[in-house]
């Protein structure tokens, strides 16, 4: 295991709206999503124009690069958001495993706390939990030991076959009410259930814990699953 004082991100301090930014760009990336304005603009609810401006400060601060209508994180750049994103999702992990909030709230709080967690702290919180190497929706924190599994999508389970859920992508976490359905359904990592019904359109049946619930495409495609 490294030692703690290692993972702990060291970089200059910048303005809470840059570290958004800069988040969303690697929450994109992460998901394998196309990083243009549009999206950036949807993820953090804000107008095209705003985000048209933000984009150049994030140029001149040399946080990011834009080719064509692509844009994405320089090395300072990089190293910001993956800061910002370990502490979120260490924050989620304690405001879960802890405090007991559920998904929604801990993942709203977290958007709070990931701009004031001191590195004494985020490391103080390490130690309290663990060395997670993950948050509770299976996304992994940078800077821990994390080692992706083999993982396919939930849609991609043919009737009959048996799964065990990995991930619940960011995408997923910003899609309303989708944490409070799946949290409450108990598809969360580590859960395993069956695939007992597929319809064309995407949508999958599937029996978690004794009880069936349909899962529509836009979730299915989205959850990572071992199996």
């Amino acid at each position: 295991m490294p030692r703690l004082e290692t993972m702990v991100y060291e970089t200059p301090e910048y303005h809470p709206a840059f570290e958004e930014y800069c988040e969303a760009i690697f929450e994109l990336a992460e998901d394998d999503l196309e990083v243009i304005q549009a999206r950036i603009a949807e993820r953090l609810e804000v107008s095209r124009p705003a985000v048209s401006e933000m984009i150049k400060r994030l140029e001149t601060e040399g946080l990011v690069v834009v080719k064509g209508t692509g844009i994405s994180l320089t090395n300072d750049g990089q190293e910001l958001a993956s800061q910002v994103v370990r502490r979120h999702r260490i924050a989620e992990r304690f405001l879960t495993d802890v405090l007991f909030l559920n998904w929604a709230d801990a993942h709203h709080e977290a958007g709070k706390w990931e701009h004031v967690i001191s590195p004494v702290v985020e490391e103080a919180l390490v130690r309290l939990l663990g060395e997670p190497t993950t948050c509770p929706h299976g996304n992994p924190i940078p800077g821990s030991d994390y080692t992706a599994p083999e993982t396919r999508h939930l849609v991609e389970v043919p009737v009959g076959g048996v799964f065990t859920v990995s991930r619940i992508t960011e995408e997923l976490e910003f899609t309303p009410g989708l944490l409070e359905f799946l949290e409450g359904s108990s598809i969360i990592p580590g859960n395993g259930g069956v695939v007992t019904a597929a319809s064309p359109d995407g949508t999958v049946t599937v029996e978690v814990g004794g009880a069936y619930v349909g899962v529509g495409s836009f979730a299915a495609e989205r959850i990572l699953v071992i199996g």
